[in-house]
């Protein structure tokens, strides 16, 4: 079922997220094949689990439509149940990041270059790996969900000023997308 996608705004994505029960795979697998019709939907390459108000701490990512842009992407599709960060390098990387939950703004952002997460996949089976490059920004993005944290709150002060009114509007519901959302 294609679920809404809640905007900047709702308390929902300002929360830390509880563990998933992974033995119960039943509700978890109904949430993960939910959020896979609704980040196609969407035409997005990841969602966290509070992105469609459930605070749980659920993430996917699918890289393989940037595969052209990004060549090591290609088949980079994870589920990831309850991941934690294991290691996170000291060098980091500036991207240009963007967000179903945050409409039409994109801003720089620096992240660690690498990291080691350890999470249970679709199968609930305990995988621990090694993220860079591109994959590693997709996986950081979806991750800071989990805490509570969006994109434009690891933006400098004077762009988050600059995108102030754009933010405010889409809290208040004054934004058009081509997917469901909810306030």
């Amino acid at each position: 079922m294609i679920l809404p996608i809640y905007l900047y705004g709702s308390d929902v994505l300002r929360k830390e997220n509880a563990d998933a029960d992974i033995t119960d795979r039943e509700t978890v697998g109904k949430l993960v094949d939910d959020m896979w019709e609704t980040l196609k939907a969407a035409d997005g390459c990841g969602l966290a689990a509070p992105q469609v108000g459930v605070s749980l701490r659920v993430v996917i990512v699918d890289g393989t439509d940037l595969a052209d842009t990004y060549p090591d992407l290609k088949g980079f599709r994870r589920t990831m149940i309850n991941p934690s960060v294991l290691e996170e390098s000291a060098e980091t990387c500036e991207f240009s990041e963007g967000c179903l939950s945050v409409p039409g703004i994109y801003a720089e952002v620096r992240r660690p270059s690498r990291m080691k997460v350890e999470y249970y996949d679709g199968d609930m089976n305990k995988v621990t790996e090694v993220f860079d490059g591109f994959a590693c920004r997709m996986v950081q993005h979806e991750l800071g969900h989990l805490d509570g944290e969006l994109f434009v709150d690891k933006i400098s002060p004077i762009r988050r000023k600059m995108i102030a009114r754009k933010l405010q509007g889409i809290s208040k519901g004054a934004v058009s997308t081509r997917y469901k959302t909810k306030k």
